[in-house]
Protein backbone atom coordinates (compact mmCIF):
# COMPACT_ATOMS: atom_id res chain seq x y z
CA UNK A 1 0.00 0.00 0.00
CA UNK A 2 1.48 3.33 -1.00
CA UNK A 3 0.24 6.85 0.49
CA UNK A 4 1.83 10.46 1.55
CA UNK A 5 3.51 11.45 4.24
CA UNK A 6 0.84 12.46 6.54
CA UNK A 7 3.23 14.92 8.36
CA UNK A 8 3.60 17.03 5.62
CA UNK A 9 1.03 19.12 3.55
CA UNK A 10 -0.43 17.58 0.54
CA UNK A 11 1.37 20.20 -1.77
CA UNK A 12 4.45 20.45 -0.25
CA UNK A 13 7.57 18.40 -2.51
CA UNK A 14 8.18 15.76 0.00
CA UNK A 15 5.17 14.36 -1.39
CA UNK A 16 5.88 14.17 -5.07
CA UNK A 17 7.14 10.70 -4.32
CA UNK A 18 5.28 8.06 -2.71
CA UNK A 19 6.46 6.21 0.08
CA UNK A 20 5.00 3.11 2.12
CA UNK A 21 2.81 3.86 5.05
CA UNK A 22 3.99 2.03 8.36
CA UNK A 23 1.26 1.37 10.93
CA UNK A 24 2.52 2.85 14.46
CA UNK A 25 3.29 0.27 17.30
CA UNK A 26 1.08 0.21 20.20
CA UNK A 27 2.19 0.56 23.43
CA UNK A 28 2.63 -2.07 25.96
CA UNK A 29 -0.87 -3.14 27.80
CA UNK A 30 -1.49 -1.74 31.44
CA UNK A 31 -0.72 -3.95 34.10
CA UNK A 32 -1.55 -2.70 37.89
CA UNK A 33 1.47 -3.39 40.13
CA UNK A 34 -1.23 -4.83 42.71
CA UNK A 35 -2.51 -7.62 40.46
CA UNK A 36 -0.99 -10.57 42.52
CA UNK A 37 -1.74 -8.86 45.53
CA UNK A 38 -5.34 -8.70 45.07
CA UNK A 39 -5.98 -12.36 42.93
CA UNK A 40 -4.28 -14.19 46.57
CA UNK A 41 -6.79 -11.85 49.00
CA UNK A 42 -9.62 -12.85 46.36
CA UNK A 43 -8.56 -16.44 46.50
CA UNK A 44 -8.04 -16.36 50.60
CA UNK A 45 -11.37 -14.59 51.13
CA UNK A 46 -13.14 -17.19 48.42
CA UNK A 47 -12.26 -20.21 50.48
CA UNK A 48 -13.08 -19.23 53.39
CA UNK A 49 -16.59 -18.13 52.43
CA UNK A 50 -16.94 -21.82 50.69
CA UNK A 51 -20.30 -22.85 51.53
CA UNK A 52 -20.83 -25.84 48.68
CA UNK A 53 -20.64 -29.41 49.48
CA UNK A 54 -20.35 -31.46 52.65
CA UNK A 55 -18.61 -29.91 55.23
CA UNK A 56 -15.35 -30.77 56.42
CA UNK A 57 -16.41 -32.69 59.72
CA UNK A 58 -14.55 -35.43 61.98
CA UNK A 59 -15.96 -38.69 60.66
CA UNK A 60 -17.47 -40.61 63.92
CA UNK A 61 -16.01 -44.07 65.19
CA UNK A 62 -18.25 -47.38 64.34
CA UNK A 63 -18.12 -48.41 67.53
CA UNK A 64 -19.55 -44.95 69.12
CA UNK A 65 -23.04 -45.48 68.24
CA UNK A 66 -26.15 -44.57 69.40
CA UNK A 67 -27.33 -46.60 72.66
CA UNK A 68 -30.93 -46.54 74.25
CA UNK A 69 -31.48 -43.93 76.98
CA UNK A 70 -28.09 -42.11 76.17
CA UNK A 71 -29.52 -39.14 75.63
CA UNK A 72 -31.61 -39.05 78.85
CA UNK A 73 -30.65 -36.60 81.41
CA UNK A 74 -29.43 -38.24 84.78
CA UNK A 75 -31.53 -36.89 88.10
CA UNK A 76 -29.94 -36.65 91.46
CA UNK A 77 -30.10 -39.25 94.21
CA UNK A 78 -33.45 -39.40 96.12
CA UNK A 79 -33.19 -37.73 99.44
CA UNK A 80 -35.47 -37.78 102.39
CA UNK A 81 -37.69 -34.87 103.08
CA UNK A 82 -37.53 -33.35 105.81
CA UNK A 83 -40.18 -30.23 107.75
CA UNK A 84 -38.45 -27.51 109.11
CA UNK A 85 -41.16 -25.26 110.01
CA UNK A 86 -43.48 -25.58 113.11
CA UNK A 87 -46.15 -28.14 112.59
CA UNK A 88 -50.15 -27.00 114.22
CA UNK A 89 -50.91 -28.70 117.58
CA UNK A 90 -52.99 -32.13 116.35
CA UNK A 91 -56.91 -32.73 116.01
CA UNK A 92 -58.39 -33.20 119.52
CA UNK A 93 -59.43 -37.22 120.01
CA UNK A 94 -62.84 -38.65 119.91
CA UNK A 95 -62.17 -39.05 123.42
CA UNK A 96 -61.46 -35.30 124.40
CA UNK A 97 -63.98 -33.69 125.83
CA UNK A 98 -64.46 -29.87 126.01
CA UNK A 99 -64.77 -27.86 129.72
CA UNK A 100 -68.62 -27.51 130.50
CA UNK A 101 -70.40 -24.66 132.33
CA UNK A 102 -68.64 -21.94 131.92
CA UNK A 103 -70.92 -18.47 131.52
CA UNK A 104 -69.98 -15.10 131.56
CA UNK A 105 -72.19 -12.49 133.52
CA UNK A 106 -71.34 -9.67 130.67
CA UNK A 107 -74.36 -8.08 129.62
CA UNK A 108 -73.20 -7.58 125.53
CA UNK A 109 -76.39 -5.58 125.14
CA UNK A 110 -76.12 -3.06 127.39
CA UNK A 111 -72.33 -3.00 126.62
CA UNK A 112 -73.19 -2.08 123.07
CA UNK A 113 -75.47 0.12 123.80
CA UNK A 114 -73.03 2.32 126.37
CA UNK A 115 -70.32 2.26 123.67
CA UNK A 116 -72.68 3.51 121.08
CA UNK A 117 -74.15 6.19 122.92
CA UNK A 118 -70.63 7.78 125.09
CA UNK A 119 -69.01 7.33 121.92
CA UNK A 120 -67.85 9.76 119.24
CA UNK A 121 -69.94 10.27 115.97
CA UNK A 122 -67.99 9.30 112.95
CA UNK A 123 -67.16 12.31 110.35
CA UNK A 124 -68.15 11.50 107.09
CA UNK A 125 -65.32 11.18 105.01
CA UNK A 126 -64.99 14.66 102.75
CA UNK A 127 -65.71 14.55 98.76
CA UNK A 128 -66.15 16.78 96.03
CA UNK A 129 -68.56 15.90 93.00
CA UNK A 130 -67.08 17.02 89.37
CA UNK A 131 -70.04 16.00 87.36
CA UNK A 132 -73.93 15.85 86.93
CA UNK A 133 -73.69 12.38 87.18
CA UNK A 134 -72.50 12.50 90.95
CA UNK A 135 -68.57 10.98 90.30
CA UNK A 136 -67.16 11.32 93.89
CA UNK A 137 -63.38 11.88 94.49
CA UNK A 138 -61.73 11.95 97.43
CA UNK A 139 -61.56 15.84 98.78
CA UNK A 140 -57.89 16.04 100.89
CA UNK A 141 -55.40 14.84 98.11
CA UNK A 142 -57.81 16.85 95.20
CA UNK A 143 -55.94 20.16 95.70
CA UNK A 144 -58.67 22.08 96.43
CA UNK A 145 -57.87 22.11 100.70
CA UNK A 146 -55.99 24.75 101.74
CA UNK A 147 -53.88 22.75 103.94
CA UNK A 148 -49.80 24.36 103.15
CA UNK A 149 -51.24 27.82 103.76
CA UNK A 150 -51.05 26.28 107.98
CA UNK A 151 -47.75 25.28 107.85
CA UNK A 152 -45.23 26.86 110.02
CA UNK A 153 -42.77 28.30 107.15
CA UNK A 154 -45.37 29.44 105.13
CA UNK A 155 -45.31 33.01 103.49
CA UNK A 156 -41.64 33.22 104.89
CA UNK A 157 -38.51 33.42 102.20
CA UNK A 158 -36.31 30.87 102.61
CA UNK A 159 -32.67 31.49 103.88
CA UNK A 160 -30.86 30.63 100.72
CA UNK A 161 -33.05 33.24 99.07
CA UNK A 162 -32.67 35.67 101.71
CA UNK A 163 -28.79 35.06 101.75
CA UNK A 164 -28.43 35.49 97.76
CA UNK A 165 -30.27 38.83 98.13
CA UNK A 166 -27.37 39.81 100.41
CA UNK A 167 -24.81 38.41 98.51
CA UNK A 168 -26.68 40.62 95.28
CA UNK A 169 -26.80 43.62 97.50
CA UNK A 170 -23.43 43.40 98.85
CA UNK A 171 -21.88 43.33 95.39
CA UNK A 172 -24.13 46.24 94.37
CA UNK A 173 -22.67 48.35 96.43
CA UNK A 174 -19.18 47.28 95.67
CA UNK A 175 -19.79 48.57 92.56
CA UNK A 176 -21.34 51.32 93.23
CA UNK A 177 -17.89 52.04 95.03
CA UNK A 178 -15.72 51.02 92.54
CA UNK A 179 -17.96 53.19 89.84
CA UNK A 180 -18.44 56.80 92.19
CA UNK A 181 -14.42 56.06 92.42
CA UNK A 182 -13.64 55.99 89.03
CA UNK A 183 -16.14 58.81 88.03
CA UNK A 184 -13.67 60.95 91.14
CA UNK A 185 -11.06 60.16 88.78
CA UNK A 186 -12.27 61.02 85.81
CA UNK A 187 -14.52 64.40 87.08
CA UNK A 188 -17.84 63.06 86.34
CA UNK A 189 -20.95 64.52 88.00
CA UNK A 190 -24.04 62.08 88.73
CA UNK A 191 -27.46 63.68 87.72
CA UNK A 192 -29.99 63.79 90.91
CA UNK A 193 -33.28 62.75 90.26
CA UNK A 194 -34.56 66.13 90.48
CA UNK A 195 -32.05 67.67 87.67
CA UNK A 196 -32.81 64.38 85.70
CA UNK A 197 -36.78 65.09 85.45
CA UNK A 198 -36.17 68.84 85.03
CA UNK A 199 -34.00 68.00 82.07
CA UNK A 200 -36.44 65.30 81.04
CA UNK A 201 -39.49 67.92 80.89
CA UNK A 202 -37.31 70.60 79.00
CA UNK A 203 -36.61 68.18 76.74
CA UNK A 204 -40.61 66.95 76.31
CA UNK A 205 -41.16 70.31 76.19
CA UNK A 206 -38.36 71.20 73.66
CA UNK A 207 -40.26 68.20 71.50
CA UNK A 208 -43.83 70.36 71.80
CA UNK A 209 -42.22 73.11 69.99
CA UNK A 210 -40.54 71.57 67.42
CA UNK A 211 -43.51 69.76 66.70
CA UNK A 212 -46.13 72.39 66.72
CA UNK A 213 -44.11 74.27 64.24
CA UNK A 214 -43.59 71.12 62.10
CA UNK A 215 -47.66 71.28 62.28
CA UNK A 216 -47.78 74.53 61.20
CA UNK A 217 -45.43 73.73 57.86
CA UNK A 218 -47.25 73.89 54.37
CA UNK A 219 -49.31 70.75 52.76
CA UNK A 220 -47.36 71.43 49.27
CA UNK A 221 -43.81 71.94 49.41
CA UNK A 222 -42.36 72.58 46.40
CA UNK A 223 -39.15 74.84 47.16
CA UNK A 224 -35.54 74.16 48.32
CA UNK A 225 -35.86 76.13 51.72
CA UNK A 226 -39.14 74.78 52.87
CA UNK A 227 -37.93 71.06 51.93
CA UNK A 228 -34.57 71.97 54.17
CA UNK A 229 -36.55 73.38 57.09
CA UNK A 230 -39.12 70.17 57.02
CA UNK A 231 -35.79 68.18 56.88
CA UNK A 232 -34.34 70.55 59.45
CA UNK A 233 -37.41 70.46 62.08
CA UNK A 234 -37.45 66.41 61.49
CA UNK A 235 -34.30 65.51 62.57
CA UNK A 236 -34.15 68.14 65.81
CA UNK A 237 -37.54 66.11 66.63
CA UNK A 238 -35.81 62.90 65.97
CA UNK A 239 -32.50 63.68 68.47
CA UNK A 240 -34.72 64.80 70.98
CA UNK A 241 -36.84 61.62 71.08
CA UNK A 242 -33.71 59.95 71.34
CA UNK A 243 -32.44 61.95 73.91
CA UNK A 244 -35.88 61.45 75.99
CA UNK A 245 -35.67 57.45 75.83
CA UNK A 246 -32.35 57.65 77.02
CA UNK A 247 -33.26 59.56 80.17
CA UNK A 248 -36.26 57.74 80.77
CA UNK A 249 -34.56 54.16 80.30
CA UNK A 250 -31.74 55.08 82.60
CA UNK A 251 -32.15 56.19 85.73
CA UNK A 252 -28.50 56.97 86.67
CA UNK A 253 -26.77 59.77 84.65
CA UNK A 254 -23.40 60.94 84.65
CA UNK A 255 -22.47 64.57 82.78
CA UNK A 256 -18.63 65.42 82.73
CA UNK A 257 -17.93 68.45 84.81
CA UNK A 258 -17.26 71.73 82.94
CA UNK A 259 -13.55 73.60 83.75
Amino acid sequence: MVAMDPTCPSESIYNLIPSDWKEPAQPPRYVSIFKATVKDDMQKLKTAMKTMGPAKLEVPSPKDFLKKHSKEKILPPKKKFEWNECRKPPVPLRTDHPVMGIQSEKNFINTNAADVIMGVAKKPKPIYVDKRTGDKHDLETSGLVPKYINKKDYGVTPEYICKRNEEVKKAQEEYDNYIQENLKKAAMKRLSDEEREAVLQGLKKNWEEVHKEFQSLSVFIDSIPKKIRKQKLEEEMKQLEHDIGVLEKHKVIYIANKK
